[in-house]
């Protein structure tokens, strides 16, 4: 589109009342130097394209730096935030992921159409098939007609929506407990049991691929997935460590063996067993029902000790997780492993009353060798053997101020647990849990690597 036809149709849109500096872009950023770096890329364009457009720019915000607050990415307790600071001269926030591409004459061609003084939350809606632990098995009747936005497309909240939403989060704190999938949870606080709006299904707000054919008549599309920022990290960079117990022996190790332990360089299982046939390593912590903080903090010791070779990235993972180790070696090329590095998949607990976040341990919990110095070195410990270890972990970091990263390509559950068409734009790094599947033919499905190989068009006939 040249210039001449931007400013017909911006001329259009003026006539009807909408302007870019009405709209307030946040970018769902994080504070780990590679994601910053993704954010200010993103902000630049968006600002570049405003720039040939107007003299009155849109605000763009890094979601990282609104406050002091780890807690801020779960958006809901910011919501007083925006609404104090751009009720008055604002229309729309607009929400957007660092991989989210926008063209914004296509986008205010989009909100234009809405009422700005009504309540809006608009987005590309995602739906479960069927009822699913992360989302703690809401609407078990009918799962399928709860709508909740894919982040990765944009979604966008009208500023009469925001104002009534930080009024309600002032008025009636919000409930201190899990934080597991963000898009669904937000979208159940607006529903509010029906009280507050659906999500409205935006057909241009797109998942993409940016320079598909299909992305023309898009206002959002995706930039290359999974990023590649070099070459992937060497297979003997990375140390793997699976956490067993004698009683999965012969369940689970078996399914490690025929699926990805090939693709290890260094790995060792610890159990409260030694079993030389496997082998395994007794770390002296006898095994637990649940939590095993005493097993992940012994191997983070490990680690560090000379009994296993020096190496730049940690990587902890259960026995019944799934886990391309080829896919965590290309997107390990974005990082700095000189920096406290923590990365997986990210919860929270407790993060509107200034709780903390954790990476959940069932999709893998990768460490470069100064996050894991920092946390030995800060006297953190378990308060129990059998303590949740991804949420100590959690807390220790939050006590050191140390980011966690979120990669939403590590999953604490399995496919069927997530809505299809978020998967596929997707090239997952991991899944967990053996219940219900056969987990040999889920890795073959959706984690051998020859991912090279197809395109997302593959990836989505493959789903078909």
């Amino acid at each position: 589109m040249g210039a001449n036809e931007n400013k017909d149709e911006i001329h259009v849109i003026h006539k009807n009342k909408l302007e870019l500096r009405e709209i307030v872009f946040v970018i769902q950023s994080q504070r780990n130097s590679f994601h910053v770096k993704q954010a200010e890329r993103q902000r630049a364009d968006l600002l570049k394209q405003a720039h040939s457009l107007t003299a009155n720019p849109p605000k763009v915000l890094f979601l990282h730096s609104l406050s002091e607050n780890e807690g801020d990415w779960s958006i809901l307790p910011l919501l007083p935030y925006l609404s104090n600071s751009f009720e008055k001269n604002s229309s729309w926030i607009v929400f957007l992921e660092e991989e989210t591409n926008v063209n914004i004459v296509t986008l205010l061609h989009v909100l234009v159409k809405f009422d700005k003084s009504k309540e809006w939350f608009l987005g590309k809606p995602l739906h479960d098939e069927e009822s699913t632990i992360i989302h703690h098995y809401a609407f078990a009747e009918n799962p399928s007609n709860f709508k909740y936005p894919d982040f990765a497309a944009a979604w966008a909240l009208s500023i009469p929506l925001v104002v009534r939403l930080a009024n309600k989060v002032r008025d009636d704190p919000l409930k201190s407990d899990f934080t597991i999938d963000l898009k669904h949870e937000i979208a159940l606080y607006i529903w509010d049991n029906g009280k507050g709006p659906h999500l409205t299904a935006v057909p241009q707000l797109c998942t993409e691929p940016k320079d598909s054919p299909l992305a023309q008549d898009c206002a959002t599309s995706l930039s290359k997935v999974p990023p590649v920022c070099g070459v992937p990290a060497k297979k003997d960079d990375l140390f793997v460590a699976v956490k067993t117990c004698r009683k999965f022996h012969s369940e689970r190790v078996p399914v490690i063996k025929k699926t990805w332990e090939k693709d290890a360089f260094f790995l060792e299982y610890y159990s409260d067993h030694t079993d030389p046939s496997i082998p395994t390593i007794n770390l002296g912590v006898p095994n637990t029902e649940r939590g095993h903080c005493g097993k992940t903090f012994a191997i983070l010791q490990r680690f560090l000790s000379s009994a296993v070779p020096n190496t730049t990235w940690l990587v902890i993972v259960d026995d019944d997780t799934l886990i391309s180790l080829p896919r965590l070696q290309v997107l390990l090329s974005c990082y700095d492993p000189s920096e406290p590095v923590c990365l997986g998949e990210r919860y929270g607990y407790g993060l509107s009353q200034g709780g903390y976040s954790y990476i959940t341990g069932g999709g893998g919990m990768v460490f470069s060798r100064e996050a894991v110095v920092r946390i030995l070195n800060s006297g953190c410990k378990c308060y129990s053997n059998d303590a949740p270890d991804d949420m100590v972990l959690g807390m220790c970091l939050n006590s050191l101020r140390l980011p966690i990263t979120h990669s939403p390509l590590f999953h604490q559950a399995r496919p069927e647990d997530y809505a299809k068409e978020l998967l596929a734009h997707q090239v997952p790094i991991s899944f967990h849990k053996h219940w219900n599947i056969d987990p040999v033919g889920v890795f073959n499905k959706w984690l051998r690597d020859d991912w090279r190989a197809k395109t997302l068009d593959e990836l989505r006939r493959s789903e078909l």
